[in-house]
């Protein structure tokens, strides 16, 4: 907005509601929900919800639409048809591991190729999802970039009497929070300084929440639920980790390299490897090794200068090569590439 460009943000999920994080106020939000109105039966409503999308590319008439995620993808497709206004479309997670119900992966197959360019965010994406998805037009790569606040904050809990292990993200299976917890659990007893936060929320709340009463942890791990302040909270801490099953580009690992955190990711697809280079700027452990999760945790909690080696480490790799202004180029190459802007 800043640039003078003119923003319409059109959130697609039924509820409505409002958004999490606050938004530039010259941004126009217009919520999908209070547009399409009543409607009896599933599929009139998902006519419906097409329709009042393609009014508003109408009235609108962008020089570029951009839409996130498969089922919003499909349906931007297929509202954008015949009005000759470049469509991007951007998965955000990798397909290929991915659950996803049979209609939207044939809606993708389908549709997918009449969109100008398909974004993903790691180069491990790029190279399977043409397999996936055939004729597409374009891949390109595109990360994430970090918001510039980001690097206001900068990890300062180091001598604290008590040292943080953090975790941020949801509270589901493929996060796997509760390997998380066991490698704590292991080097509990030989850490006693050390506390294991955990922020998020999620359906496996109460069965995690138990996992760690019967672990006898309760005083020692804790779930702090969602946070509206991630970078205030990863400042706290003193290690970040993250054992995922599948990411798409984890932004919480971003974040904490960003605030100069030690980070410990496991190698799932995808996104850990790019995002610590190949674990230089971060340890990367391989999947479904317990014993090295448990011991690189040990590690970085015994060696106080091997944390901040690679926090710092950490922070200068992703200001480089991730920040908004570096990511903003990228996207601003693409638009004018595919005639976008001029």
């Amino acid at each position: 907005m800043q640039r003078g460009d003119s923003v319409t943000l059109l959130p697609t999920f039924s509820g409505g509601g409002e958004p999490f994080y606050p938004l530039d106020e010259r941004v126009e939000l217009l919520y999908l929900a209070n547009l399409v109105g009543a409607a009896s039966g599933r599929n009139k409503k998902y006519f419906k919800r097409l329709l009042a999308i393609r009014r508003v590319i109408f009235e609108r008439a962008p020089n570029v639409i951009v839409s996130f995620l498969p089922n919003v993808n499909v349906a931007a497709l297929l509202a954008n048809l015949g009005t000759g206004i470049p469509c991007i479309v951007c998965e955000r997670s990798d397909p290929s591991v991915l659950p996803m119900a049979r209609i939207w992966k044939l809606g993708c197959k389908a549709l997918y190729r009449t969109a100008k360019l398909v974004t993903v965010q790691t180069e491990a994406v790029a190279k399977k999802i043409k397999e996936i998805y055939p004729c597409l037009p374009r891949v390109a790569v595109l990360a994430n970039p970090l918001p510039e606040d980001v690097f206001l904050h900068v990890a300062e809990g180091r001598n604290s009497t008590r040292k943080i292990l953090i975790a941020i993200g949801r509270l589901s299976e493929e996060k796997k929070v509760g390997a998380m917890i066991e490698a704590f659990a292991a080097l509990a007893a030989q850490n006693l300084n050390w506390d294991f936060h955990i922020y998020g929320d999620g359906p496996l709340r109460s069965k995690i929440d138990m996992g760690i009463k019967n672990l006898a942890l309760e005083n020692r791990v804790f779930l702090k639920g969602r946070t509206s302040e991630p970078w205030r909270v990863m400042a706290e801490a003193h290690i970040f980790i993250i054992a995922s099953e599948y990411e798409g580009f984890p932004n919480a690992l971003l974040e904490a390299m960003g605030v100069g955190l030690p980070c410990i990711a496991v190698d799932c697809p995808s996104g850990p490897r790019e995002i610590t280079s190949n674990g230089i700027a971060g340890k990367l452990i391989p999947m479904n090794q317990p014993e090295t999760l448990i011991q690189a945790v040990s590690e970085l909690m015994s060696d106080e200068s091997a944390r901040l080696r690679l926090g710092k480490l950490a922070r200068e790799y992703v200001k480089t090569h991730y920040s908004l202004a570096t990511v903003l180029k990228e996207w601003d190459a693409l638009f004018h590439d595919i005639g976008a802007v001029t």
